[in-house]
């Protein structure tokens, strides 16, 4: 039940910061999602965007803690370390 609850928890950090990748993109882009991607990728500011996505992972990890679902915040804490370790090997490599 515990890895159930932490997977569940990992999930919703993961789609919460693709949430927040597509919502930055699309209030503060001019252009739609696969070019503002493909120019980030080009000028190697991708890895800032998604740590600008992982901002909304705030609100899934507070309501799993208001509701005391430990298991599920720690998941979404899971997942955003292992979000920010990814950009940390996409940034130097």
């Amino acid at each position: 039940m515990i890895k159930q609850n932490l997977f569940t928890g990992f999930l919703t950090g993961i789609a919460a910061n693709i949430a927040g990748v597509i919502l930055y993109v699309t209030l503060f882009s001019n252009a739609d999602l696969d070019k503002t991607l493909e120019n980030a990728v080009a000028n190697d500011y991708l890895g800032k965007i998604i740590a600008l996505g992982a901002v909304l992972n705030f609100l899934p990890f507070f309501v799993f803690l208001k509701k005391k679902q430990n298991y599920h915040a720690r998941g979404v804490l899971l997942a955003t370390v292992c979000i920010a370790v990814a950009v940390a090997i996409f940034k130097f490599f």
